[in-house]
């Protein structure tokens, strides 16, 4: 039951990892398994094989849900965007109490709001730019070094709570370049965007570990901040009548599938 609950919880960190404006790593907080994850990079190669069979299921639905998605979110973004933007919006809400009981595991203090605030303005301000977004890059003539730092881009965004990668590569132009090599599974800019994923992803588990470690609540009061600017972030805007209705359907569903998934890994544990 653990193993599918957390192949169910990686499928959803992949699809926030591909959806435009959504942040894989909100998610993982969202879902319960940031610290964990960030923890079990941070210290991979200290037993190895527990720490791998451990995030194997996390791991394999990342993967389905990056690969099986991509193009999936894609058009439901361009056609749904404001069902589909709901329904995280539930999701998100629906694990706010776990979020913010995890925050206060060690005790909470006045002044943990303060940096909390500043992530939170520094994510809507983000959102922000992202209205006036432009391709900077052009898609021609890809190199290797360009391939590497968009796969630090996404292993940033899904480290870095609050961050969406697929926007910061529209800003530079690879989004639909990067899509159209998973769905064609273009092995030759694949491998180099994972180079550069994995490289990025092993550095920011270890800061974010170190900060853990020296500053738990500061640290997770920080990262509050940038998850609750990208619910802010993906709020639908310019929706009116029976859209609206919808939305809160669609926010609905996806807050009772939070409910069940929470319910589900307390009745595991």
């Amino acid at each position: 039951m653990n193993g599918l609950k957390d192949f169910f919880k990686g499928l959803v960190i992949g699809i926030g990892a591909v959806a435009p404006g959504v942040s894989g790593g909100a998610f993982a907080v969202m879902l319960g398994v940031y610290n964990r994850l960030t923890e079990a990079i941070a210290n991979i190669f200290h037993d190895f094989i527990k720490k791998a069979m451990d995030l194997l299921p996390l791991s394999l639905g990342m993967i389905t849900g990056v690969l099986v998605f991509s193009r999936i979110m894609s058009y439901l973004f361009e056609n749904h965007e404001f069902k589909i933007k709901f329904l995280f919006i539930g999701l998100m809400l629906g694990t706010i109490s776990t979020v913010i009981r995890d925050a206060n595991k060690e005790g909470f203090k006045k002044t943990y709001l303060i940096p909390s605030i500043i992530t939170f303005g520094i994510t809507v301000a983000f959102t922000i730019l992202e209205d006036n977004v432009i391709n900077i890059i052009p898609e021609s003539n890809v190199g290797i070094i360009a391939l590497l730092i968009c796969g630090g881009v996404i292993g940033f965004g899904t480290i870095v709570p609050g961050v969406s990668a697929s926007f910061i590569l529209m800003y530079l132009g690879f989004y639909e370049f990067l899509l159209d090599a998973l769905v064609d599974l273009n092995i030759m800019i694949l491998i180099p965007v994972g180079i550069g994923f994995v490289i990025c992803i092993f550095i920011f588990a270890k800061l974010i570990n170190y900060l853990f470690d020296k500053a738990y609540g500061i640290t997770y009061y920080s990262i509050l901040g940038f998850v609750f600017g990208s619910i802010v972030a993906i709020v639908p805007t310019n929706q009116y009548g029976m859209d609206i209705v919808f939305g809160i359907i669609y926010c609905s569903i996806g807050f009772f599938i939070s409910y069940i998934l929470e319910k589900t890994g307390k009745g595991a544990n």
